[in-house]
């Protein structure tokens, strides 16, 4: 739970970022196959390796898990709509570099309808990865959606732990 906690950044009032790596994505693993008790079932564990391998981020890139979050169904039906293309206005910002464009997952999102869970990866080029490898550099989340718009500064923990991800 701490190493999750100084992973996750709350953009908004509605949307939460999970930054992920090799070892929460071990532990989502695990915690999938007790929840469900399918660990007991043959080819469960290979079956939830492949959903939650593709989430883990490889060198240069940065991945998190994004929630759109309301807490009733009937104001998820209301609001999930209005983030259609949202996938076009997700930023990481990383010092004075340029931002980098979120990659949203294809197979949870389209021009008609979004889930309120996101995988999301950001691809770092060298000037990325050489500042968020530096301290002090500031990084930010920005999402100027014209349906929501909303931005967060993550902590300094947060920069440490996602530059030994990108590293």
């Amino acid at each position: 739970m701490l190493l999750k906690e100084k992973r996750r950044v709350l953009v908004g009032d509605h949307v939460t970022l999970h930054f992920e790596n090799r070892d929460t994505m071990h532990y989502q693993v695990q915690e999938m196959l007790r929840a469900e008790s399918s660990w007991l079932r043959p080819g469960a564990i290979d079956e939830e390796l492949a959903a939650y391998n593709p989430i883990i981020p490889r060198q240069g890139e940065l991945s998190a898990t994004m929630m759109i979050e309301y807490a009733t169904a009937a104001e998820r039906a209301l609001m999930l709509p209005q983030f259609v293309a949202i996938d076009r206005h997700v930023w990481l910002r990383i010092g004075d570099a340029p931002a980098v464009l979120a990659t949203f997952d294809e197979g949870q999102i389209d021009e008609h309808k979004v889930s309120s869970v996101q995988y999301v990866k950001f691809a770092l080029g060298d000037e990325h990865r050489h500042l968020l490898a530096t301290d002090g550099t500031v990084l930010r989340i920005t999402i100027d959606h014209p349906a929501y718009r909303a931005q967060a500064v993550l902590s300094e923990e947060t920069r440490k732990a996602l530059a030994a991800d990108a590293a």
